[in-house]
């Protein structure tokens, strides 16, 4: 979808059948995705500015929509994404690289 008059990049937006039978409009975070015809998919409020009718947008990390994208942020997490556990491997990481 093309965004309004002083934007110019191509949004990626997805038609979402929603389980109270409500058919919306979302946007994809991020860079990439592995997103997929039916997939289920974790929505939240908060509009687009710059996309008439964009209401909602997709939450990475729930359900069948995952990163793609390599991570990473420790400290600050989203409130509906990812969890510690999924973190740890990142954790052991940085650890891993102090000691030697």
């Amino acid at each position: 979808m093309a965004p309004k008059k002083p934007n110019s990049a191509k949004r990626k937006i997805a038609r979402i059948w929603l389980s109270n039978k409500f058919d919306v409009s979302a946007k994809i975070k991020g860079k990439s995705n592995f997103i997929n015809r039916y997939a289920n998919v974790l929505v939240c409020g908060g509009r687009a500015n710059d996309l008439p009718g964009v209401r909602y947008n997709m939450v990475k990390g729930k359900y069948d929509f995952t990163w793609k994208e390599h991570i990473n942020r420790i400290n600050a997490r989203s409130k509906y994404g990812l969890k510690w556990d999924d973190y740890y491997w990142v954790v052991n990481e940085i650890f891993d690289k102090e000691e030697v």
